[in-house]
C-alpha cells in the first residue's frame, strides 16, 4: 500500500511538472512569458555540435555510397550489422568481370591472342577486386566506424543532456513566473489590508489571505533558487560535453587522413596492375597479326571479329587494324621492296629485349626489311639506335 501511494504521488508530481513545462513552453511561443536565454558561448557550442552532426551524417552516408554503390547490398550489410552477424562474402563487380573474362579466355583458347588477352585482363580485374575489397574494409574500420560512433554515441549523449537542459530552463522560467504572480498577489493583498475595514470578519479574512500569499511568495522564492541551481549545474555539464566537439574534430581529421591514405594505396595498386597489364598486352600485336593472317584464308568474318575484340582488349597499344588497313598494306610493300622508308610511330612501344627498338608515339623513324626477318617486324633506325619494331605500330610515310 505504501509503495502504491509513493508511485501515485510520484506520478502526480511528474504529471504536474510536465504540465508546468508545457504551459511555460506554450506561453513562450505566444510571447506571454519571459524566457531565460543561454549565454552566447553555450549557444555557439550548440550550433557547432548540430552542424558537426549534420555534416558527419552526410559525409558518412556518401562515403558508404562511394564504397558500395549497390543500395541493396548496403541494406543487406546494415541488416546483418544490426543483427550482429557477419554478412556472407560475395564477389564484387571487378571480381565478377574478371571471372567472366577468364572463363571466356579459356573457352576461346589460352593459345589464341584474344583468349590469352582475356585471361590476363581477367586476372588483373580480380586483383583490382581484391584491392577494392581491402579499401572497403580499411575505410570501414578507420573512417566510417569513428563517424558512426560519434553519431550513435557522443551526439546522443549531447542530445540527451541538451534536452535535460531545456527542461531545467522551463522549470526555472515556470518558477520565475510563479514568483512573479505571488509578488503581484501579495501586493494586492497588502493594498486590501491598508483599506478601512467595514466589518471585523472581513479584516480577519484579509489578514489570513495576506499571510497565505506571503507564504506562497516564500515558497516561490525557494523554488526559483533550487531551479536556478539545477539549471546552472546542467548548463555546466552540457557545456563540458559540447567543448569536446573540438576533440572530435581532431579525431575525425586523423580518420580522414587514414581514409585518404587507403584511397591512395588503392589507386596506386590499380595503376600498377593496369601498367603491368599494358606491358603484357604490348607484346600481343605481332602474335595477333600472325593469327589474323592464318585465319583470313579460311574465314574472313571471324578474322574481323577477332580484330575488333583484340582492339578493345589493348590499353594504349590498341591495334585498330581495320582503320589502319591501308597503312598495313603499305608497310607490306616495304617487305618486298629494297631501300629505306620513313614511318610514323602510332603508339608507344617498350622493347622486350635488346634486339628491339623502343618507340614513342608520333616520332618518325627509318624502316627497312632484312632477309629472313619475321613478316610482322621491320628494322627501325633512330639516329645511332637500331632494332626490330612491330609493323602494326607504324604508318608508312610517302
Amino acid at each position: 500500500m505504501n509503495i502504491m501511494d509513493f508511485n501515485v504521488k510520484k506520478l502526480a508530481a511528474d504529471a504536474g511538472t510536465f504540465l508546468s513545462r508545457a504551459v511555460q513552453f506554450t506561453e513562450e511561443k505566444l510571447g506571454q512569458a519571459e524566457k531565460t536565454e543561454l549565454d552566447a558561448h553555450l549557444e555557439n557550442l550548440l550550433c557547432k555540435a548540430e552542424c558537426t552532426k549534420q555534416w558527419t551524417e552526410k559525409v558518412m552516408k556518401q562515403t558508404e555510397v562511394l564504397l558500395q554503390p549497390n543500395p541493396n547490398a548496403r541494406m543487406e550489410e546494415f541488416v546483418y550489422e544490426k543483427l550482429d552477424r557477419k554478412a556472407p562474402s560475395r564477389m564484387n563487380n571487378p571480381e565478377i568481370l574478371g571471372q567472366h573474362m577468364i572463363d571466356a579466355g579459356n573457352e576461346f583458347g589460352p593459345g589464341t591472342a584474344y583468349g590469352n588477352a582475356l585471361i590476363k585482363c581477367g586476372e588483373t580485374q580480380r586483383r583490382i577486386g581484391a584491392a577494392d575489397r581491402e579499401l572497403i574494409q580499411t575505410s570501414a574500420i578507420n573512417f566510417l566506424t569513428p563517424l558512426r560512433n560519434f553519431i550513435e554515441g557522443d551526439y546522443k549523449t549531447i542530445t540527451r543532456e541538451r534536452k535535460l537542459l531545456q527542461n531545467k530552463r522551463l522549470d526555472l522560467d515556470a518558477a520565475k513566473t510563479r514568483l512573479k504572480k505571488a509578488k503581484l498577489a501579495e501586493a494586492r493583498a497588502a493594498q486590501l489590508n491598508l483599506s478601512p475595514p467595514e466589518e471585523n470578519n472581513i479584516m480577519v479574512n484579509v489578514s489570513y489571505m495576506l499571510n497565505l500569499v506571503h507564504v506562497k511568495w516564500l515558497q516561490s522564492e525557494q523554488e526559483v533558487r533550487i531551479a536556478q541551481s539545477e539549471f546552472d549545474r546542467q548548463a555546466e555539464i552540457t557545456r563540458l560535453l559540447l567543448e569536446g566537439i573540438s576533440s572530435t574534430h581532431a579525431h575525425h581529421l586523423r580518420c580522414l587522413n587514414d581514409f585518404v591514405e587507403a584511397q591512395m594505396t588503392y589507386y596506386a595498386q590499380c595503376y600498377q596492375y593496369m601498367l603491368d597489364l599494358q606491358k603484357q598486352l604490348g607484346s600481343f600485336p605481332s602474335t595477333f597479326l600472325a593469327n589474323n593472317h592464318q585465319s583470313s584464308s579460311s574465314c574472313a568474318p571471324s578474322s574481323s571479329v577477332t580484330t575488333t575484340a583484340a582492339s578493345s582488349a589493348s590499353v594504349t597499344a590498341s591495334l585498330s587494324s581495320i582503320s589502319n588497313a591501308a597503312a598495313t598494306s603499305s608497310l607490306g610493300d616495304v617487305k618486298s621492296a629494297s631501300g629505306n622508308r620513313k614511318a610514323r610511330v602510332l603508339y608507344d612501344y617498350d622493347a622486350a629485349n635488346s634486339s628491339e627498338l623502343s618507340l614513342l608515339a608520333d616520332e618518325v623513324i627509318t624502316v627497312y626489311s632484312m632477309p629472313g626477318m619475321d613478316s610482322d617486324w621491320l628494322m627501325g633506325e633512330r639516329g645511332n639506335q637500331k632494332g626490330k619494331v612491330p609493323i602494326t605500330y607504324l604508318e608508312l610515310l610517302n
